[in-house]
């Protein structure tokens, strides 16, 4: 345990060394290391845009996407703690954000390995709302269940006008369980969120101003949050 927290103290040291000698190049590199088949990693203006990618662009939130997400955002955890980021985007494509968990995967989980996913799904959320800086989710197109939970667990959350949330798991006789029956009625109150969760409701962007699930409606949201993330200390 010992080693463990020095290695953690040498880590931090080492990156506080890289990230104030204002070596540009270095930057770029310690950010852009998890790029790989779930998520691509990119840096501007002092913010890390983390975006979800799959071949069917639907960015469907399996175990192993799951798994390379925490992986990322633990990588920006130990950037962000040692100030070298002002925020983290999270955005998906111009048609999906995410539509969540993959159901046929879902479908063939035993007791024991269900529970670790939504184990693996939890640590996400958490890792997300706990992050050392805001953290917005930029939104275009789909964003449904898991999705819809990962929007919630960021701070602010910005759409583009194509945008539609849902929770569509009372269509299936499954509830999220991971945190978005927490969240969502803290934003939008418990009768709203009731009503979406039961009805199995989709929401325009429009609707989603105005009871409150989003922050803003923007032509180009991931610039929008870039521009809002300078205001940041």
């Amino acid at each position: 345990m010992q080693d463990l927290r020095l290695f953690s103290e040498l880590q931090r040291f080492l990156l506080k060394r890289i990230f104030h000698r204002g070596d540009a190049e270095a930057r770029r590199k310690i950010v852009n290391p998890t790029n790989n088949e779930y998520l691509a990693l990119s840096r501007e203006r002092d913010c890390a845009v983390l975006q979800l990618v799959s071949a069917d662009g639907t960015n469907l939130l399996s175990m192993a996407r799951v798994t390379a997400l925490i992986a990322a955002v633990e990588e920006l955890r130990a950037q962000a703690e040692v100030g070298a980021l002002k925020a983290l985007i999270i955005t998906g494509n111009e048609k999906f954000f995410s539509v969540g968990a993959d159901l046929n995967e879902i479908s063939k989980l035993t007791g024991p390995a269900a529970f670790e996913f939504s184990q693996r799904g939890q640590e996400l959320m958490l890792l997300v709302d706990r992050f050392p800086v805001p953290v917005i989710a930029a939104i275009h197109g789909y964003c449904m269940g898991g999705g819809m939970d990962l929007a919630l667990a960021c701070d602010y959350r910005i759409a583009a006008r194509n945008a539609m949330f849902g929770h569509r798991g009372a269509s299936l006789g499954v509830i999220t369980g991971w945190g978005g029956t927490q969240r969502l009625p803290r934003l939008i109150g418990k009768a709203r969120a009731l009503q979406m969760f039961l009805l199995a409701e989709m929401v325009s962007a429009e609707e989603a101003l105005r009871i409150g699930l989003v922050d803003k409606i923007a032509e180009d949201p991931v610039a929008e949050s870039i521009q809002r993330s300078q205001v940041f200390k």
